[in-house]
């Protein structure tokens, strides 16, 4: 069966997408000084046995600009979601107060706003491998369906211009996100 040209197209952006839509996600954790239940929602809480999201084992709230309330569930599992706050990478002691937890969100230092700038970096540099990759997998189809016929060679042109634009587009997108949230860290 011949490859249809629509369909690889189609594949070619779901893939970008799928590539900015990790960069999106990955940027809501990254922390800039002040509170977002982003930023513990997905830590890994040992509970009832298993391994659950924060998220699913509390609710998140932001009463302050510097300030996350983690309110367990269960009054039971206070203890192993400190442990787990302890335990990630995020660099907040957490504060349990009876049944809630308070995590105050500590001013960040310069050199810490420029480590965070180029992990932000690091991830947007992912991101576009994400996104080439999309684009030579879609080329390659492309090349396929012209050899069986399915499309002409000016149509394989045609769609690869395409296909390019779709890369530049999206490579914008990335670019755009990375200048916003980097602005975003460095503000004080």
């Amino acid at each position: 069966m011949p490859l249809d040209p629509d369909e690889i197209m189609m594949n070619a952006e779901e893939g970008m997408e799928k590539a900015v839509s990790y960069l999106t996600h990955e940027f809501s954790a990254i922390r800039t000084g002040k509170a977002s239940p982003a930023l513990v929602e997905n830590i890994d809480v040992e509970v009832y046995g298993a391994t659950m999201k924060l998220k699913q084992v509390a609710a998140i709230s932001t009463p302050e600009p510097r300030l996350l309330v983690i309110n367990p569930f269960d009054a039971s599992t206070v203890q192993a979601i400190e442990k787990a706050i302890k335990e990630s990478k995020i660099g907040i002691n957490p504060a349990v107060d009876g049944k809630i937890i308070r995590l105050p969100i500590p001013a960040l230092s310069e050199e810490r706003r420029r480590d965070l700038v180029k992990t932000c970096k690091t991830i947007a540099e992912e991101t576009r491998v994400r996104i080439r990759s999309a684009r030579r997998e879609g080329m390659d189809n492309l090349k396929k369906a012209q050899k069986e016929g399915a499309i002409t060679e000016d149509d394989l042109k045609n769609f690869e211009k395409d296909v390019q634009k779709l890369t530049d587009d999206y490579g914008k997108k990335v670019d755009d996100a990375v200048v916003l949230k980097e602005a975003d860290i460095m503000k004080v």
